[in-house]
């Protein structure tokens, strides 16, 4: 497979797309972009501009240019001289097979096809193709400029080559990919979001706790702790000098007894009124657009003091 990238086709522009071809620039690649809305030039000229002087701050390459791209409204048309394909069209099955089959056969076979899709199979989405083996998931959290998470999957028809070679392009432009070993629905970290969120509407559900202190648990609580370890090195260090193998020991017990009692909420009419007044309330009513740009302006932030810890540790 194909490993030496030097230019990125970002097939399907809206939010995702347009993020991930930011990113794509920041770090001096060349990008062809499609989507067939017409407003996808405009959004993708927006994003990059919004978005440029964050990237810069988050490592992006002096020399890059954020001009280097170029839209077509076909996609076959977006991928000459591709040497990296990255579809982020919408979340639909039967949109993604047509679309990947369309890119596999205007591509060599030789150009890695990874799909940004939140939650479906590799082995579906290639069902189409010629070549399956070069098409994988490259799932991106959300904003994919920065966010480093990417999910890699390579599913039943993907081949190792494919996945080593996605996962050497991630990680050589500063993402921090990780391979899933296995195809299931949603992948990884969106299934222990979903976990969490069935486990945060059961009690609110319930009457433990309101929408907001819910969602302060976790942002004033564990939240922090996680945006610099993950669950496993959290209880860890849990486990005091003894680490996990003295919370295995003296601290599952306990929270193995909380399993049988967590949740599985029915999210009828009247809870979800519940969580959308209980977000409102929450959020002092501010919009997605503020709730979103102070999410970011916090993340730059947030990730500019791990880069730094992490210096400070070499």
């Amino acid at each position: 497979m194909r490993t030496d990238i030097k230019r990125v086709a970002v097939i399907g522009a809206g939010t995702i797309g347009a993020s991930w071809a930011a990113y794509f620039l920041s770090r001096g690649l060349p990008v062809t972009a499609s989507d067939p809305s017409p407003g996808a030039p405009d959004l993708v000229r927006r994003m990059i501009d919004n978005a440029w002087p964050i990237l810069m701050r988050l490592g992006g390459r002096p020399d890059a240019d954020p001009a280097a791209w170029t839209f077509h409204a076909d996609p076959v048309a977006a991928l000459a001289g591709a040497d990296f394909v990255q579809e982020s069209a919408p979340e639909r099955i039967e949109i993604k097979q047509e679309l990947l089959a369309r890119i596999d056969a205007a591509l060599p076979a030789d150009v890695v096809i990874a799909s940004s899709t939140s939650g479906l199979l590799a082995s579906r989405l290639s069902e189409r193709c010629a070549h399956p083996e070069r098409v994988v998931i490259g799932h991106p959290f959300n904003p994919p400029h920065l966010i480093p998470l990417v999910e890699v999957v390579g599913g039943a028809k993907g081949s190792p080559e494919a996945v080593a070679a996605a996962m050497g392009f991630y990680r050589a432009i500063g993402k921090h990919p990780i391979e899933i070993r296995k195809e299931v629905p949603g992948h990884l970290a969106n299934r222990l979001q979903a976990a969490l969120w069935r486990e945060a509407v059961h009690l609110v559900a319930e009457g433990v706790a309101s929408v907001a202190d819910v969602d302060a648990a976790i942002s004033e609580g564990p939240g922090l702790r996680w945006a610099l370890m993950g669950p496993h090195t959290t209880f860890h260090l849990a486990g005091g000098e003894g680490g996990m193998e003295n919370f295995l020991k003296h601290l599952m017990p306990a929270v193995t007894s909380w399993w049988p009692d967590l949740g599985d909420p029915k999210v009828g009419a009247a809870l979800q009124q519940i969580l959308v007044d209980g977000v409102a309330e929450g959020t002092g009513g501010a919009s997605t657009t503020e709730l979103a740009r102070r999410r970011d302006e916090a993340l730059v932030r947030i990730l500019e003091a791990r880069a730094a810890s992490q210096q400070a540790r070499t």
